[in-house]
């Protein structure tokens, strides 16, 4: 039987991306194959979960209603889940990945958050939308994921306190491609 490394699974409202304020059980995984430097993950607080353990942590937290979708994220979710173990059948999955592994047919939502610039041929799931953080040194990085078409979000980084937004806002009024996602969640005070 499958064990999972879980760093925590709470119940909120997304709150970044096409999905932003839908209610949703998220399912944070712990453990990643990148290191990035913005990462709120805190992969030593994990604790190992049997898929009969999450299905039913994700059940008394939503009620088993089917209209709650569940969000794998992480850390790197990928580098857990597996093909022939689907997870959550009664809700609507989605991942939120860095790209860098393929995801499994039985999730129904991929949002691709790209943390360094792998090159678009390098993911390995066609993305429903992908969401990263703007930073002015990465300019030629968007101007070539704009090629993809589909969801584009950029949203503003912050460092030190600080968010780099009315940069952020000016490359989208020039790259309409793009749509400003900021962290709902953490402007109105909830998980």
């Amino acid at each position: 039987m499958s064990q999972y490394k879980i760093n925590e699974i709470f119940y909120s409202i997304q709150g970044e991306g096409y999905f932003t304020g839908t209610p949703a059980v998220f399912v944070r995984f712990s453990g990643c194959n990148l290191k990035c430097p913005w990462c709120d993950t805190k992969h030593e607080d994990a604790k190992l979960f049997t898929k009969e353990d999450l299905e039913k942590r994700v059940e008394q937290l939503c009620g088993n209603n089917p209209e709650v979708m569940v969000i794998l994220t992480g850390g790197e979710p990928t580098l857990q889940i597996k093909e022939d173990e689907p997870l959550f059948q009664n809700h609507f999955v989605a991942i939120e990945t860095n790209g860098t592994n393929k995801v499994p047919y039985w999730v129904s939502w991929i949002t691709i958050s790209p943390k360094t610039d792998i090159h678009f041929t390098q993911f390995k799931n066609i993305p429903d939308e992908i969401k990263t953080v703007f930073e002015k040194k990465r300019i030629p990085y968007y101007n070539e994921l704009k090629s993809l078409g589909g969801r584009l979000y950029l949203q503003p980084l912050e460092q030190n306190g600080e968010m780099n937004i009315q940069e952020t806002l000016e490359y989208i009024k020039q790259n309409p491609e793009f749509k400003l996602s900021v962290q709902l969640h953490k402007l109105i005070g909830v998980r």
